[in-house]
């Protein structure tokens, strides 16, 4: 027997449902013109916010490390080898210049003393009895020239020996006046000696180190590393503040001008001091420039040694180029901006100078006016289409 199959006719939606589908599914061929003209289609450029590169003098100040030393300072050593007699000074003693020190003791000096006195008393007497030798001796040839006038009464021979003998004496005469001046000298060398045994202070200060106490043999300084001088002075009513100014801000130091500085001995209190030495060179291991300001202390509160913070003025010769700090990006091996030209960004190397407030000084190949990324990011590389979106100037 055989069945019959029944067909059932397909409803209108049905049909409708696969013609929708059948047109999609040809829309999505990559080889159809309407795809072909999505993939080329550009896009469009990044929002970016820029700010403009501004012009303006450099005028501010920077805390840069600094020291205090002494005006003068000075390790007392005796000029002669001797015993501490006496030491009348010790540290913390306040000295003015001409102050006896110490007193030291050298017998071999008193003993060159004495023989150089005795050498020259010698020598004294030896000449004043040569002139007197030397007078005499003339009045005798002086004698024998008037009696000669008479013929027969004094030979010619003796008249000459006379003569001779006052021309000898005067020639010993001569001889004894050298050997006297010279004795004379080695006495004033002997007492000029034995005034080195008194140790007096060159200049107004204070002793900051005594090494020595009666009894202690010293000496002239030989240059040893390890020899101890009898005591230190320095002059702490005049200070020098030294500050090492950084190669990149040398060009604006202004002899004259004042600093402030603080110590932490004195927190919240300022000083001040004046310009005075620049060594117009800089240091090759530090790239720095050794500056120094004179600081009077007359109450002495301020001492050698200390490590003061000093706002160091900072100025420029010709107006300097500044952006927001945070429109430089920063990396291990330079430093850059993103520069906005033709609508594309590019970089630009630069360095960073003073910062001054939110602003930061930059050097490089970059002109006032130009239109920078404000907040760069890994985003935005050069050669990115932006489209700029200029802010204010943070300040």
């Amino acid at each position: 027997m055989i069945r019959k199959h029944a067909f059932r006719p397909v409803s209108a939606g049905l049909l409708l449902a696969a013609g929708i589908l059948a047109a999609s599914v040809s829309g999505c061929d990559p080889g159809s013109p309407a795809s072909a003209s999505a993939v080329t289609q550009p896009a469009a450029p990044t929002p970016v916010d820029t700010v403009r590169v501004v012009s303006r003098r450099l005028d501010t100040t920077i805390n840069l490390p600094g020291e205090l030393q002494p005006f003068e300072e000075v390790r007392i050593f005796p000029r002669v080898s001797g015993f501490v007699q006496w030491i009348g000074v010790d540290r913390g003693s306040k000295v003015k210049k001409g102050q006896l020190l110490a007193i030291l003791s050298a017998p071999e000096i008193d003993a060159q003393k004495a023989a150089a006195q005795s050498a020259l008393l010698s020598a004294e007497s030896q000449r004043i009895a040569a002139e007197a030798k030397l007078a005499a001796d003339k009045a005798t040839a002086e004698r024998l020239r008037t009696a000669s006038a008479t013929p027969g009464v004094i030979s010619e021979d003796e008249l000459e020996t006379a003569e001779k003998t006052a021309q000898a004496d005067s020639a010993r005469v001569v001889a004894l006046q050298h050997t006297t001046d010279a004795a004379r000298a080695t006495l004033r060398a002997a007492q000029e000696m034995e005034s080195y045994l008194r140790v007096y202070a060159p200049f107004d200060g204070v002793v900051t180190r005594r090494n020595v106490h009666p009894g202690a043999l010293v000496g002239p300084e030989t240059g040893s590393s390890t020899e101890h001088s009898m005591v230190r002075i320095e002059e702490v009513a005049h200070l020098r503040l030294v500050v090492a100014v950084p190669e990149a801000y040398v060009a604006g130091i202004e002899p004259g001008a004042k600093v402030s500085f603080t110590v932490p001995a004195f927190p919240g209190r300022n000083f001040t001091g004046t310009i005075a030495r620049v060594a117009d060179s800089i240091d090759v291991s530090t790239r720095t420039m050794p500056v120094e300001a004179d600081v009077w202390n007359p109450k002495l509160e301020l001492s050698s040694g200390m490590f003061p913070q000093v706002a160091w003025p900072v100025h420029r010769p010709a107006p300097s180029l500044f952006v927001p700090q945070s429109a430089v990006t920063r990396s291990a091996e330079q430093s850059y901006l993103l520069r906005v030209r033709n609508g594309r960004l590019e970089q630009v190397n630069v360095t960073t100078g003073v910062s001054v407030g939110n602003l930061t000084e930059v050097f490089g190949d970059l002109h006032q006016g130009d239109q920078v990324a404000l907040h760069p990011s890994d985003d935005l590389r050069p050669g990115t289409q932006v489209q700029p979106q200029e802010q204010p100037l943070p300040m």
